[in-house]
């Protein structure tokens, strides 16, 4: 399988299974990474998704350029094969639950495209980051722009496809494309820490945060049942929970209604 879905309690791990290639994807892995991020986003047991390539030498290197001899050779094919890329991106930066990119090595042209769509970024002390795609002579669209520009704004996002360059961790979180770097062997433990936190909270809290900070993003005017939704989690056996959980000084146990 080429993409590998794991499940350990509340906690979904997404891995992109070509570490030959540096788990660059090929059509079929694309169109199969976004029926997998749609049917986790239904799935509301799920409470965090870890995505992240298989080995240690790459996150992802992107789309498979070999195979754009024959599926990506025209701008007519482009326009279809494009179809099938923003789909898994979009189902990554749609998903109802926190997601977690979990980098090791590379992390470079689509592969970082689909990282800036996850919620949060941790890597290791020698990753690798950038997108050389003007060494291709490729114009990286609208939909695969729109997460780089959110993390790194305008100077950051023009600096990275003008000189595509590929730089380190350090840089990386400078620039705002990671939440933070630990030494390599750390990684996977860090992330899981990570997502077990991630875990414990109230799951709907997690996906009212994410469908508010999105939608503010957006420069038209808050309707008035939009700025009332703030006020339904206080209706929520979840609250009921944690109040609770607060005044006996427990943890809480939500439940996600």
């Amino acid at each position: 399988m080429s993409i590998l879905l794991e499940r350990t309690d509340r906690i979904a791990t997404v891995t992109l299974n070509k570490p030959d290639k540096m788990n660059a994807l090929d059509l079929g892995m694309w169109r199969q990474l976004a029926e997998t991020f749609q049917s986790l986003s239904g799935d509301d047991t799920v409470r965090c998704i870890v995505l992240r390539g298989a080995g240690e030498k790459a996150f992802s290197a992107g789309a498979d350029i070999e195979e754009f001899e024959r599926e990506r050779n025209s701008a007519e094919k482009s326009r279809a094969y494009s179809r099938v890329t923003q789909a898994a991106l979009a189902a990554i930066a749609d998903c109802r639950h926190p997601t977690i990119a979990q980098i090791h090595g590379a992390c470079v042209g689509g592969g970082l495209e689909m990282a800036t769509m996850c919620d949060m970024r941790i890597c290791g002390a020698s990753s690798r980051f950038g997108v050389p795609i003007n060494r291709l002579g490729l114009v990286v669209s609208y939909e695969e722009l729109r997460g780089l520009l959110a993390l790194a704004g305008k100077a950051g996002t023009l600096e990275i496809l003008l000189e595509g360059r590929v730089f380190g961790a350090e840089e990386a979180l400078k620039k705002g494309l990671i939440n933070r770097f630990v030494a390599d062997a750390q990684v996977a433990d860090e992330v899981a820490s990570a997502a077990r936190r991630i875990s414990h909270g109230a799951p709907l809290v997690a996906r009212w945060h994410k469908k508010f900070i999105n939608r503010m993003l957006d420069p038209a005017p808050l309707t008035a049942a939009e700025l009332d939704e703030a006020h339904l989690c206080f209706d929520t056996e979840d609250f009921r929970i944690g109040w609770k959980a607060f005044l006996e000084k427990a943890r809480p146990d939500f439940v996600g209604r």
